[in-house]
């Protein structure tokens, strides 16, 4: 995981690295900072090619590791919240193969009363692969209504404000 606070788009950049193979030899030092995205056979169409459906699930995975860094899912569901995706825009812009190594970053671009906006990228040194957006609220899980945005994830996501 690393953080970029130089953003003036928000105050904490957060990278996950996805590795689309088996890595040996990560340790204590990696701990949770990387999540790893084994792609299967079925993750690749016939011509080698990752699917799009892939990146939905990458983008869940980063989801709920940001919510990991200071509001699991488990504590949410204790407190009778849950995480609502009401939309996901995906724009591709290079086809991504078996053999390619993209990190998954994501990042808070806007958090209102209720709706949060993220925004990821899946890039490697050289490319950019796909850049992606969802919008999202919280909901009381009793209820089904929503509710504002949780306090941990607020103090530890929400863009800087502008100057």
């Amino acid at each position: 995981m690393s953080f970029d606070f130089a953003q003036d788009e928000v105050r904490c950049r957060w990278e996950v690295h996805l590795i689309l193979s088996e890595v040996e030899g990560y340790g204590p030092s990696l701990g949770r900072d990387m999540l790893l995205a084994f792609a299967k056979t079925y993750d690749v169409d016939f011509a080698g090619i990752v699917s799009n459906i892939v990146y939905i699930r990458w983008l869940e995975d980063l989801r709920l590791a940001m919510m990991e860094e200071c509001y699991p899912l488990p504590r949410a569901l204790a407190e009778d919240v849950a995480p609502i995706l009401l939309e996901t825009r995906i724009g591709y812009a290079r086809p991504l193969t078996i053999q390619d190594r993209p990190r998954g970053r994501i990042w808070a671009r806007r958090m209102e009363r209720i709706r949060w906006v993220l925004t990821a990228e899946f890039v490697s040194d050289e490319f950019s692969y796909a850049t992606a957006e969802q919008t999202g609220l919280f909901i009381r899980l009793s209820t089904r209504r929503p509710i504002g945005i949780p306090q941990p994830l607020r103090a530890r996501f929400a863009p800087a404000a502008p100057p």
